[in-house]
């Protein structure tokens, strides 16, 4: 598995390649696609990751697909565990269970 160093937040994909590159700000995008402002400037600012939900909502919007939008959390969830020392510690010490 390949783990990005500087994994990138899809709020700041949101930010730089759809907000910016359109013209829109957070508000619009909320109104447009039903959820509260506050949503989507939290995902901006990369506090708040994006839920299957916020996902869909994105994908219709935007013309892409709930998957992009997701694809985009799981690699930023994942590099962010890989980065994790404890919890690489504590998997060090889990023993695979044979099948």
């Amino acid at each position: 598995m390949v783990i990005l160093a500087n994994p990138v937040h899809p709020g700041e994909v949101l930010k730089t390649e759809f907000l910016d590159e359109m013209g829109l700000s957070a508000g619009q995008v909320a109104k447009a696609i039903l959820v509260p402002r506050t949503r989507i400037e939290r995902i901006v600012r990369q506090e708040l990751g994006v839920t299957a939900d916020t996902a869909s909502r994105l994908s219709r919007f935007f013309g892409t697909t709930p998957e992009f939008w997701m694809n985009l959390q799981r690699g930023y969830d994942l590099a962010m565990v890989a980065q994790d020392d404890k919890l690489c510690g504590d998997l060090e010490q889990i023993e695979r269970r044979a099948s």
